[in-house]
């Protein structure tokens, strides 16, 4: 009876351990680096994100450090439209330090929110108020929506790669 027992539990903590380790598997962001220019598919979408310059904002609105500008170019491989917004680029430092893009009209294409649809490539821009320093290594982080339901995460290289 008490070799029953001891069996049971050794095949219980093994299962369990198989579960956590196929888990910890199944969702573990899958990172994919590429240097600004090139192309990367995050879920169903394919971005081209490129480094356009700094610029020190409009009468409305004004840096606390310095604008990075990037231009996105977006299509949507899926088999049904989907929404992109800004709240997916986030900019990285060397350091690791993650800032989120500052929106405003400083260009007619300017990201906010978009549907794109099925095989249509669009171009937006966006910027991002960071302490810049023209020898540091900056890199464009793209996270899917929720409906993308994707584990890809995109880093593109844009400065210093």
């Amino acid at each position: 009876m008490v070799r029953v027992f001891i069996i049971a539990v050794m095949v219980a903590i093994t299962v369990s351990i198989g579960f956590a380790i196929w888990a910890y598997l199944e969702w573990q962001p899958n990172f994919i680096y590429v240097n600004g220019g090139e192309s990367v598919q995050v879920g169903p979408v394919k971005y081209i994100i490129e480094y356009i310059g700094e610029h020190n904002g409009d009468e409305e609105t004004s840096p606390e450090y310095t604008f990075v500008q990037i231009s996105i170019i977006a299509e949507n491989l899926g088999k049904e439209s989907t929404r992109m917004n800004g709240g997916q680029f986030h900019i990285f430092n060397e350091e690791g330090t993650r800032v989120q893009p500052v929106y405003g009209n400083f260009s007619e294409n300017d990201l906010l929110n978009d549907m794109l649809e099925q095989h249509v490539p669009v171009s937006f821009t966006t910027q991002f108020d960071i302490p810049y320093d023209e020898n540091k290594q900056y890199r464009i982080g793209i996270k899917p929506t929720k409906e993308q339901a994707s584990m890809d995460i995109g880093m593109v290289c844009i400065i210093n790669c």
